[in-house]
């Protein structure tokens, strides 16, 4: 057997030091809450529904509506991260939630639990823009992608904590409980944020190299704006390989967008209009949108559907969940890395181009999976599809750090999760209103019961869902691939001169 000191020391090897380990664990934990408290309301929708006498309309418009407020409380946050504090916003972002998680579980109403949601989305808004800021000033940038990925299975595995521990909690001691339990962990993240995280500088004075042991806090960078090495003896990181291939290929930015000035003096609405005027960066977050509808209807209705398609109890179909979020895990892991080496071997639009692969990937596997009568041979097949689908995300999050200044991260990724958000929004209550209509003795899959209605007319909701997916694959393969080394060309070119 493995000992736990060899798999430690395997694991800092993979991360790159140990300052780089706590930076994945305290951010992915993040992530994790975030995760875990969008599966709840799919985890415990079996006692919530009765409960609350609400049907898949109502399940869906929950976390549509909560979706829908975050994206627009986002816009204000990244200008905010850009300025202040992140750490100590992040904490304090993550205290906040903790509240509005305890008070969904007092609901006693569905306008309640609605309001509640509304809440908790324009709190859970702080976590996109600051965890895309400070991972952009702690890693370098030929190993974003890598480390995304780490942090980004944090999402994933609280997904997966979400369905099962809630599921279990919610059948055991009532829906409420889950709720209740989410608050409790969500003020233990905030805890080890405050005791762990110390707000790095910005720019990359504060980068983590390899091996280093400890985070250099913004008020140990000296006044030249060097750090004090936590790992002085450790070898520099490798120049950052894209800039390096861009130079040697002659490629030029786009000179009207090459920023001259500070970007810290743009108005917000200045910077929100440079950042989708970049083409690759609107093309990015449009793809993300289109492939993350069926992510999102299948976290809101997984449970359901299992249940009721494959006649199954909730352990049963919670654990087909669990299944689901294995196989994204798997992708999240594999594609930063496949990435990263492919752009090592000049391969120089890797990132987008892996992107649009993992989505095709993912809506050809969801056809059989979601068409097949047999769980046993739907749920190998749900694997490989969800490992596609979470593969997309490390090399698309890494490709939007390249696209922008340095400066501007935080607006650009509170004006991508925005974006998206409003774009996704609206699935979980569209596939709601499509299951309804399907879920008709006259339609379905397979011969109707009166258990398969639903189940047939979610699968059906969720095939039209697919079409989406494809679309984001064809789009990052066919447009973004081929428009990405200029715009990343013009951030390198912004970020040499507002450096200074």
């Amino acid at each position: 057997m493995t000992s736990p000191g060899r798999i430690q020391r395997r694991i800092l090897r993979a991360v790159g030091g140990r300052a780089r380990q706590r930076v994945i664990v305290l951010l992915a934990a993040v992530l994790a809450l975030q995760g875990a408290d969008l599966s709840t309301i799919g985890a415990v929708a079996s006692q919530l529904k009765p409960g609350l006498h609400i049907g898949n309309t109502g399940l869906g418009l929950l976390v549509t509506a909560s979706a829908g407020v975050g994206a627009l409380a986002t816009l204000p946050l990244g200008a905010v991260v850009d300025r202040a504090n992140r750490a100590r916003l992040l904490t304090c972002g993550i205290t906040l939630w903790s509240v509005a998680m305890l008070i969904s579980g007092w609901s006693s109403t569905f306008t309640m639990l609605l309001v509640t949601r509304l809440a908790l989305g324009a709190v859970v808004a702080v976590a996109g823009p600051t965890i895309a800021s400070l991972a952009g000033d702690l890693f370098p940038p030929g190993a974003r992608g890598l480390l995304y990925g780490f942090i980004l299975s944090g999402e994933l595995l609280g997904g997966g904590f979400g369905f099962l521990v809630s599921g279990n909690v919610s059948s055991a001691f009532g829906w409420r409980s889950a709720f209740w339990l989410m608050s409790g962990l969500s003020l233990l993240v905030a805890y080890a944020l405050h005791r762990l995280l110390p707000e790095p500088a910005r720019g990359g004075a504060s980068m983590l190299h390899e091996g280093a042991e400890r985070i250099v806090p913004a008020g140990d960078v000296r006044r030249d704006g060097s750090p004090d090495r936590a790992c002085p003896h450790a070898p520099p990181d490798p120049p950052n390989p894209l800039q390096t291939q861009i130079r040697d290929a002659g490629i030029a930015p786009h000179e009207q967008l090459v920023l001259q000035r500070d970007t810290a003096k743009l108005t917000w609405w200045g910077a929100a209009r440079y950042i989708i005027s970049i083409r690759t960066n609107l093309i990015l977050i449009t793809a993300s949108a289109l492939g993350y509808s069926l992510y999102s209807g299948v976290r809101t209705f997984g449970v359901i559907y299992v249940q009721h398609r494959f006649a199954v109890g909730q352990s049963i179909a919670t654990l087909l969940l669990i299944v689901l979020g294995a196989g994204a895990v798997v992708g999240v892991l594999l594609t930063g890395r496949i990435a990263d080496t492919l752009i090592d071997h000049r391969h120089l639009a890797a990132r987008p181009m892996i992107a649009g692969l993992a989505f095709l990937a993912a809506a050809v596997l969801f056809i059989p999976a979601l068409l097949v009568p047999s769980l046993f041979v739907a749920a190998p097949l749900f694997f490989l599809a969800a490992a596609g689908l979470g593969g997309t995300n490390p090399p698309l999050d890494a490709a939007r750090l390249d696209l922008m200044p340095a400066r501007l991260w935080g607006r650009a990724e509170s004006v991508r999760t925005a974006l998206r958000s409003l774009l996704e929004a609206g699935a979980p209550l569209l596939i709601g209103v499509l299951a309804t209509q399907f879920g008709t003795p006259t339609s379905g899959l397979g011969q109707p019961t009166s258990n398969a209605h639903e189940g047939n007319g979610l699968s059906e909701a969720l095939l039209v869902a697919l079409l989406p997916v494809l679309m984001a694959g064809l789009l990052l393969l066919l447009r973004a691939r081929r428009t990405y080394p200029r715009d990343v060309a013009t951030a390198l070119a912004s970020d040499s001169i507002t450096a200074h």
